[in-house]
């Protein structure tokens, strides 16, 4: 995803000190994700690790030396110098295009990371946060930067309750669908609620439709739970669930919000 911003909520955490930097990077591994999204692994020797929820940025330099960087949330998190990405293509962007349907294994890339402090989640971070339950709500390739908050949380067997509202338009659209299933039936307590907007997979408890406020209402943790809550998608979603969650009672310094552009 690119044009990352976040700007709601209080100051975050200190983040774990990983100075950005540039790094030469391999492309070590590509899958399919969804009809239009493509996984891939990059092997990136000097990266220093990074907090679940970070993002990088990706520079493409093209035969003639014209160059195009764009931003692109971590689906990885942890000291590993593997970091795994999952691009969602933008017809008429200038990376993104390359990245789902041209890039190959053994290809060179240049990444500058890790970056933001703000958009994360570390298991454990103080004492007074340990089990805070945690909202996370993700719309489309949003759910990129939660995907690694989950990981990292079920890899940590982190007690914080986890709760994920996922909205897409398909079954085929759905990210990451065999690591949220593992994650919900791990140690980690997390639940999933995924919101189809066109079609749904048979027996779905949740009614096809776009997600609506009463629809988000049932599905979050209330804010008299103390959730922290995590936003990511478009900046319509973005903006649009704020509003709903600012109606439902949930406070400004509760939430954190990632919006993406789509200037691919």
């Amino acid at each position: 995803m690119s044009g990352l911003e976040a700007r709601v909520g209080t100051v975050a955490p200190p983040a774990t000190r990983r100075r950005p930097a540039w790094h030469d990077a391999t492309v070590a591994a590509v899958r399919a994700e969804t009809p239009t999204a493509r996984r891939i692994v990059l092997d990136v020797p000097t990266w220093p690790g990074n907090d679940a929820g970070q993002h990088l940025d990706l520079r493409l330099t093209a035969e003639d030396g014209y160059q195009a960087t764009r931003s692109y949330s971590i689906a990885s998190s942890g000291s590993g110098t593997r970091v795994t990405l999952a691009v969602d293509r933008v017809d008429d962007g200038e990376v993104s295009p390359f990245l789902v349907d041209a890039v190959e294994v053994g290809d060179a890339l240049e990444v500058h990371g890790p970056l933001g402090g703000w958009f994360v989640w570390r298991p454990g971070a103080s004492p007074s946060s340990a089990s805070r339950p945690v909202q996370l709500i993700a719309g489309g390739s949003g759910i990129v930067p939660l995907v690694a908050m989950v990981s990292a949380h079920a890899e940590a067997a982190d007690p914080a309750p986890f709760r994920l509202l996922y909205a897409v338009r398909t079954p085929e659209d759905v990210f990451f669908r065999s690591e949220l299933a593992d994650a919900a039936n791990g140690p980690a307590p997390l639940e999933v609620t995924i919101v189809y907007s066109r079609r749904a997979p048979d027996g779905s408890p949740v009614p096809v439709g776009r997600l609506t406020r009463d629809a988000l209402g049932a599905a979050v943790l209330p804010p008299d739970a103390g959730a922290l809550v995590y936003v990511c998608g478009s900046t319509p979603f973005v903006e649009q669930v704020l509003r709903w969650l600012g109606e439902l009672g949930h406070g400004t310094g509760d939430v954190r919000a990632e919006r993406f552009g789509g200037n691919g």
